[in-house]
């Protein structure tokens, strides 16, 4: 299953005009609490689990990162499986935000 991707300034441009995204954190709630850009928190191990919270979100566009891509795509491909139409993986996480968007935030 191919999984899109989406880079941290195309992500920006979208945070930036507001415009609908259901933005997902994949991490340990340990890491967001270290970096948060604001995504809803649902670790990897919890996402099948709790699909029944964002199943309306099926035809929106939904935005997947984790720290640096892997637990992302994964959660990716969890999603397609389960009929979400629009998702795509923050090409190189936090980590790459960090490094592009807002070099403020620490690098774990």
């Amino acid at each position: 299953m191919t999984v899109e991707e989406i880079t941290v300034q195309e992500l920006k441009e979208i945070l930036d005009k507001k415009d609908p995204v259901l933005l997902i954190d994949v991490r340990e709630k340990f890491e967001k609490d270290l970096v948060d850009i604001g995504g809803n928190l649902i670790p990897l191990g919890q996402l099948a689990d709790r699909l029944s919270e964002i199943d309306s979100e099926k035809e929106n566009p939904v935005v997947i990162y984790c720290r640096s891509g892997a637990r992302s795509a994964e959660a990716c491909r969890i999603l397609q499986s389960h009929g979400f139409q629009n998702v795509k993986n923050l090409k190189g996480g936090i980590l790459k935000w960090a490094d592009d968007i807002d070099p403020s935030l620490p690098k774990y």
